[in-house]
């Protein structure tokens, strides 16, 4: 299997510190990522609707398996605040062996304490 080539990380930005850990966890939670990471606040400069727009941002990435891209964009889009988030997939072209294995595993299907409801206990203890 080349790990490499499944493996993507997933970037998102959102208007709080809280609505990134949900979305965070409630990916890792579901397994549909091995992993999430939330860092800001970080100063965003955007158009918006015909307005040069700046907000202090919040981001969520995640690392996940290529395979499940369309399921992650839409737990996010179900998660997410924005009428219009930044959902954006980069491939990771380099890493550990070690580590891209533990990824894998920690994404394969049927792995336990998967929840495909947005009122689970995460949402509960994030909101």
């Amino acid at each position: 299997m080349d790990q490499l080539i499944q493996m993507v990380q997933i970037t998102t930005m959102t208007d709080s510190e809280q609505e990134a850990v949900l979305i965070a966890k409630t990916l890792t939670r579901e397994r549909l990522a091995a992993c999430g990471q939330v860092s800001g606040p970080v100063q965003s400069v955007y158009w918006w609707q015909g307005q040069m727009e700046q907000a202090a941002e919040w981001q969520c990435m995640v690392k996940t398996r290529k395979d499940l891209y369309e399921k992650v964009e839409a737990r996010i889009m179900g998660l997410h605040s924005y009428e219009v988030p930044a959902i954006i997939a980069v491939p990771v072209v380099h890493g550990s062996e070690a580590y891209l294995a533990w990824m894998n595993g920690e994404t394969e299907a049927g792995c336990s304490d998967v929840s495909t409801s947005p009122f689970t206990t995460v949402a509960a203890d994030w909101r």
